[in-house]
């Protein structure tokens, strides 16, 4: 690794590139650590995170780390489709959300107060290997130590190599009359067209007039958005309500379901979030993959601070999940079954927390055996073939 040139201003010992899920947990995680107060440490990202862009819903056992700003939770969670619905008790696990400018807000307070830490808001145009990062602006910033969010150029989809799109408009309604449950979420309802993809809505209830109604696909090709809208306008008066409502806040997002495999990271770089490989492949989901490898990363720095050639890659998924994700983007992305088939499948013939855990790639190679022989063999078993020659 290169010499660390001491005659420039823009020299840390840490750099953090993207302030997103994975930059600030991160941040927020070396604080609370406390091993690092000597540590001269930048984060460094394009927007300033004083929007409300973005809702994380995610499962726990117990309280987390940043229980503290959960906005809601539930513990129960209900699944429909044509001719099914149930109510499913999750325990040990609570079902909960974070909303964006709750999290940056609560982050940034966090960061402020720290002298060794520096906040530029600058855009990021290269990460390099040898400890540079480079900004739109002209400006080098040098570290031997960089944990970088931001995405990098993706291969191009092939016949084994799939690239979907996990994509979805939001809206938060106040209904006239109280018709939600804030006890109740739905996790998954499967009650809408499916002639565009695997497509559900779930519905976070706040109180008894207020919910986030989340409209969500799984498909290579985005919608117009006016297809959104007419998606969500639709359901909410089909299932939510017959009454008027009003929209109080809308989000969208963008999240990629893919077995290509992210780098870990290289010379100075530890790749981080999405871009580390911690979005689930099969089901987009993230926060809590962020939440296990930021934990690990802290704890790994807090043992042995030295240069990225220290550390071993964590938070990788087994290779065993990484399978399991490939067979099953395999199977929605040659329409091998249904996806709407294979989620209600995996509801209806499991425990509730059985599924959970192997969503969380927590679960033991018995568990997975049940959970897996629980679907049809047929389509699973060409994707799994296919994936593998």
């Amino acid at each position: 690794m290169p010499q660390r040139p001491t005659d420039s201003i823009h020299v840390y010992d840490i750099i953090i590139a993207g302030m997103g899920c994975a930059g600030l947990s991160l941040a927020s995680r070396l604080v609370a650590q406390g091993k690092f107060s000597d540590k001269k440490i930048l984060l460094i990202d394009r927007v300033s995170k004083t929007q409300n862009d973005r809702t994380w819903c995610f499962w726990e056992k117990g309280q987390g780390f940043f229980e503290s700003i959960v906005h809601h939770q539930w513990p129960k969670t209900w699944v429909h489709g044509e001719g099914f619905s149930r109510c499913l008790d999750i325990s040990p696990y609570t079902y909960k959300m974070i909303r964006g400018n709750d999290f940056y807000a609560y982050n940034l307070r966090i960061l402020k107060g720290q002298s060794n830490f520096t906040i530029q808001q600058e855009e990021v145009v290269e990460v390099n290997p040898d400890g540079w990062v480079s900004t739109a602006g002209g400006n080098r910033y040098h570290a031997p130590l960089i944990f970088n969010s931001i995405p990098s150029p993706r291969p191009a989809a092939s016949d084994k190599l799939i690239w979907m799109l996990q994509h979805f408009k939001g809206w938060v309604i106040k209904t006239q009359d109280p018709v939600f449950d804030p006890a109740e979420a739905t996790l998954m309802d499967f009650r809408v067209d499916q002639s565009r993809g695997t497509c559900f809505v779930y519905v976070m209830p706040f109180d008894k007039h207020t919910a986030l109604v989340e409209y969500t696909l799984f498909s290579s090709e985005l919608l117009e958005d006016e297809e959104y809208d007419l998606g969500l306008d639709t359901y909410i008066r089909q299932h939510v309500t017959a009454g008027p409502f009003t929209i109080t806040e809308k989000e969208f997002g963008i999240i990629p379901m893919t077995n290509y495999r992210f780098p870990a990271g290289e010379g100075a770089v530890i790749s981080i979030g999405t871009s580390g490989g911690q979005t689930k492949g099969s089901s987009g989901y993230t926060f809590q993959f962020i939440q296990k490898q930021s934990r690990l990363l802290v704890d790994q720095l807090a043992r042995h601070y030295d240069t990225a050639k220290s550390y071993q890659p964590v938070g990788q998924p087994p290779a065993r999940f990484r399978f399991y994700d490939s067979v099953l983007l395999d199977v929605l992305r040659h329409q091998r079954m249904p996806g709407h088939q294979v989620f209600l499948q995996l509801f209806q013939k499991n425990k509730p927390a059985q599924v959970l855990k192997f969503l969380d790639n927590e679960s033991t190679i018995s568990e997975e055996a049940s959970v897996i022989l629980s679907l049809p063999v047929g389509p699973f078993l060409k994707a799994a073939i296919h994936q593998l020659f």
